[in-house]
Order: structure tokens, then sequence, then C-alpha cells
């Protein structure tokens, strides 16, 4: 367990298919400017079944062509990975070009000695608050089972140390915000996130180094209520990412 650690994509000229014609797995409201209300639905059906009508009700540009946007395997067999509705029988490329026209400029590091199981979790919800980049610092070869290959969609960066990692947010204007419950740290609660900035979060069970607490500008902690003296650093990263978010991105809708 970390010690409370670190609290912390559309092109035009498509002729489009019949309103009803793209399968939809996971209900929801699609806003402008990115942000995605889930339904209930989201958490129990994932994949759809081939383009219905076959080919000819595929989506195609102004020249007749198949959407370059759409991967034609996918139209013919059918979309099983987990990606919202907006999304489905995309290529990847596609996809990360649309999320790259809307991603925060929130960025999430994390610091890698010991092949830490959270990573991929870190990774994953990075990927669903839009968050610029995630920077991998240490080992090169992180744990990516739990980003359940959100890392595609994903960029991330790898940096040696704290000092590499920490030189190249000066050179790219990001304030750092370590996430931990140590000595000095400020409640989450009540702290003014930059919007310039990128959250670094400890290994499990170690919390952040002293060379990383020493290169943040700010050290943040969520407070907990509980007996327990931390809490999973994947949890933690989400809490702090959303804190992050509610501060700085409209709500969808509002």
């Amino acid at each position: 367990m970390v010690p409370m650690t670190s609290v912390g994509l559309a092109g035009g000229g498509v002729v489009p298919s019949p309103a009803d014609a793209r399968p939809q797995s996971q209900p929801h409201d699609q806003v402008a400017g990115g942000g995605v209300v889930p339904s209930p639905a989201d958490a129990v059906a994932q994949g759809v079944g081939p383009w219905p009508g076959g080919p000819q009700q595929w989506p195609r540009d102004d020249n007749g062509d198949v959407d370059p946007r759409f991967d034609v395997e996918l139209l013919t067999h059918g979309d099983q990975r987990n990606v919202i509705d907006r999304y489905r029988y995309w290529t990847m490329d596609a996809i990360v070009a649309d999320l790259d026209e809307h991603r925060h400029p929130l960025h999430i590091a994390i610091e890698n000695w010991h092949h830490d199981f959270n990573i991929g979790s870190v990774v994953r919800t990075a990927n669903a608050f839009a968050v610029a980049e995630v920077h991998i610092v240490g080992k090169r070869r992180w744990n990516r089972r739990g980003a359940m290959v959100t890392d595609r969609y994903q960029h991330i960066r790898h940096h040696e140390d704290a000092q590499a990692f920490a030189q190249w947010a000066q050179d790219n204007g990001l304030t750092v915000i370590g996430i931990d419950n140590i000595d000095g740290s400020v409640p989450i609660e009540g702290f003014a996130f930059p919007r310039a900035s990128v959250l670094v979060f400890g290994q499990e069970s170690t919390g952040l180094t002293q060379p990383m607490q020493e290169v943040s500008q700010s050290v943040v902690h969520i407070t907990q209520y509980g007996s327990t003296r931390s809490m999973n650093a994947g949890a933690a990263a989400a809490i702090a990412m959303h804190a992050w978010v509610v501060q700085h991105i409209p709500t969808p809708g509002q």
C-alpha cells in the first residue's frame, strides 16, 4: 500500500450512413468538448458486431471511398474494444488523432522502480481523463496489465530519474505537484491546482522518493477518515486527476 501515495478527438467530408446504422453498445451523452456522461450500460456491454447493412452501408467520404478513420477489418467483423461509441470501428491512429484535438494540459508522472502493478491502472485513468501525457520515471519497462491496452491511445514519455523529469517539466512550463502524505504536505481539498500541472505519484508502499519530493513545487495529500494510513496508489491517482478536472474542465452538459 502506498503511504497515501501521491494524492498525485473528427474529420469532415463524410457521407453519413443512416442515423441508426452504428450499433450502440454503450449509450451515453456525447457533449461538445469531449466529455462523455456514461450510463449504467457502460459497465455491462462491450463490443459490437459487423457494421449493419454490410459494405453498402459503410461510412464513406465524398469520393465514395471508405472513410479513412474507419478500419475495414472492424467494419467487417465487429469491434470488441473497450472504447466509447464515438470511436467504434475507428482505427487506432484515428482515435489517437481525434483525442489529440482535445487533450487536457494535465500531465501525470509515476515513479517506476519496482515494476509497480498500479502503473497500468494509472495509465488507464489518465486515458479516461484525456491527460496530455503520462511520464514513467525510472525503469523504462513497466507493468502494462492494468492499462487494459489504453496505453495504445495515450502518449507516454520516459525519464531516467527525477532530475531529468524535473528539467523536462520546467522546459515545458509545467508545475510539478507531488502527491503523498508526508510532513509538510497540504490537503487536496483546498489546494488550487495550476492548470499546467504534472501530478507525480510514487510507488506502492514507498511513496515519493526523496529526489522526487525535492523537485516538487508542492506536495498534496488526500484526507482520510478511516483506520488505514494509506490507500491504493491507483485509487489515489484517480482522485487527484478528478480534483484537477473539477477545477479546470467544465462539466459536460452544463
